[in-house]
């Protein structure tokens, strides 16, 4: 992948409990990515290896992945925090 790539890599550790590792193009190893959450909840149930309910524990902390069979929704619950400021000159 020359222009580098966003992936997961992810441990089933339960059905209901997987451990993700980020890697996103340009930025490198990351603490989370909550979009890369749903996607590896997603994949595992499509694979049969995750239920439609699942802790996902990421380096930053945790996120409850939950897909809605009836509608195809997915809702991501976790905590918001702020870590960063910053500010741009003109």
């Amino acid at each position: 992948f020359p222009d580098g790539i966003n992936v997961e890599f992810a441990e089933v550790m339960s059905p209901t409990q997987v451990r993700v590792k980020v890697w996103e193009r340009g930025a490198g190893y990351t603490l989370a990515c909550g979009t890369g959450a749903c996607a590896v909840v997603v994949a595992g149930i499509h694979k049969g290896v995750l239920s439609h309910r699942v802790q996902v524990d990421l380096p930053g902390g945790m996120l409850q992945i939950e897909s809605n069979q009836d509608d195809q929704r997915v809702l991501m619950t976790g905590p918001s925090v702020h870590l960063y400021e910053g500010h741009f000159k003109l």
